[in-house]
Parts: C-alpha cells; structure tokens; sequence
C-alpha cells in the first residue's frame, strides 16, 4: 500500500477574513486546513452533543433523516451507534449553534459565489462520520468520491460547493483518515466522473496528500475534488475518528424535509464498510 503524503503545505488559523496568501493556496491546490478551530473544551461538549442524537434516533428506531438513510453499526463495546449522521444540527441546539460562528462566512469567498450559505436543510445537511475499526463496525473506510456528485444525480448543473469539516480526535495519515488529490477541482467533466470508481475503489493514488489532524481543527475541500478516507491499520479505540461535515453551497435554494425521497447514490452508501 502506497503511504499518504504528509502535508507540506503550511496550515492556518482561520479568523473573521481570509488572507491573500489563503485564498491563493485553496485557489491552487482545492483543499485548506486550519488549526484549533474548537479549542479543547469545546470538543467534549460537541461529542455529547452527538451522542445525544444519537440516543434520541436508537430510542426512536429512526432509519433516515429527511430521505437520507442513517447508517448505523456497533461500538468497540458492543453497543449500538450511529456511525453516519445527517442534518444533525436539526437535533440539537448545540450543532445549530455551531453552524452560526460567525467566523465559518469567513469561508464564503472560497465559493466565488453571490448567493452563498451553510445548507443546513439542503443537500444531507450537517453530516456527521464515525469511522471505529473493529470486527463488528459497519463504517471503517469510504471510497473514492466527488462531493458534486449529487448535482448529477438531480439532473443539475454542477455548483461551487465546498465541504467543511470539523474533526474531533486526533490523527495522521498513519492512522487513516482522509485523503485529497490536490488539484483535482480543475479537472474536467470527464475525469471528474470516471476518474476513478465511485465509492468502491480504495486503492490509494501516488499524488494523495494525508493530513496531520488535532481534535478541532477544520478543514475545507473544493466539492469537485477526489478525496477518500483511508481505514486505520489499527484497531479499537485508537482507530476512531469522527468528523463533521458542513455543506457550503450556493444557487437554488433546496431545503429537504420529511418526505424527501431516497437518491440513488444514498444508496451506494452500503457498499461503505
């Protein structure tokens, strides 16, 4: 197996504006991570946050979150959790609050757009990954993939999206995590949707960049980048890694609810383990 790249790129802190030397850097290489976003105590209160959802939608037995399925599995102790959330900020006062930091419009730029926002009711909303290996975990990688893929599929015109995702453990490439091409968000139509074989294929690629990760940080990927998430070499809790993942997107405005119907690539979401 061919290691990631350790990142050589400077990382940032992100405040209420980006720098020339920021924009620049996304503008080149489609990805950006910032440093410490959460400080260290805000972390444990956005893991109870999420262990409460995840309580209220065991207890309610509940399957899919506005047409999205919710993909559950089960923890290095045996119990029964969510290991792929989506619009899980609709559940709780804590993640919805945390969408409204100011300094997260600091990223609008990014878009190269007029009419940006957070899609906390559109495309699958906040999404949350909890990524455990072990024998009985249902999600412990995720394949190759584009973010505008879903564009495709509703048969629309593919927008500027970013994914903005906040991490909360601590990892480096050594132990998984997610992989970028660096300057794929350039590539054309073509290569964006047969580069490589949609959530199935994991074989990792000479010119994939992994990154050094401390719970809080944050990082923005280009939608139409290649990225994957790498299962970790070892196992129980060590392994574990979740992250949040905000939709940055502009154009018609979408929001799902309730009767929102199941998309075709939602599907492709049991070919992840």
């Amino acid at each position: 197996m061919i290691a990631a790249k350790n990142i050589k790129e400077p990382v940032f802190t992100l405040s209420d504006k980006l720098t020339a030397e920021q924009l620049e850097f996304f503008e080149t290489h489609g990805y950006i991570h910032f440093k410490n976003f959460l400080n260290k105590e805000t972390v444990p209160s956005i893991i109870n946050a999420l262990e409460d959802v995840q309580k209220q939608w065991i207890d309610e037995n509940r399957e899919k979150v506005n047409g999205v399925p919710i993909k559950y599995g089960t923890d290095i102790d045996g119990k029964k959790i969510v290991q792929r959330f989506a619009f899980a900020s609709l559940f709780s006062p804590v993640l919805h609050e945390l969408l409204k930091d100011p300094r997260l419009k600091a990223l609008y730029p990014l878009l190269q757009s007029q009419d940006e926002r957070i899609g906390e009711y559109e495309k699958d909303g906040l999404v949350v990954n909890h990524y455990i290996n072990s024998d009985a975990s249902s999600f412990t990688k995720m394949g190759w993939h584009t973010d505008c893929l879903r564009d495709v599929f509703y048969g629309k015109k593919i927008m500027p999206m970013l994914n903005v995702g906040i991490h909360l453990d601590n990892y480096d490439p050594r132990n998984g995590g997610l992989r970028i091409i660096p300057g794929t968000h350039k590539q054309d139509l073509f290569n964006l949707l047969f580069r490589k074989k949609y959530y199935v294929s994991h074989k990792p690629d000479p010119d994939e960049i992994g990154f050094n990760i401390t719970a809080g940080d944050l990082t923005v990927h280009d939608g139409r980048s290649w990225h994957r998430v790498e299962r970790s070499p070892i196992t129980g809790e060590a392994s574990r890694r979740r992250v949040m993942y905000i939709p940055f997107i502009c154009g018609e405005y979408q929001p799902k609810d309730e009767k929102s119907s199941t998309q075709f690539y939602q599907r492709l979401s049991k070919l992840v383990r």
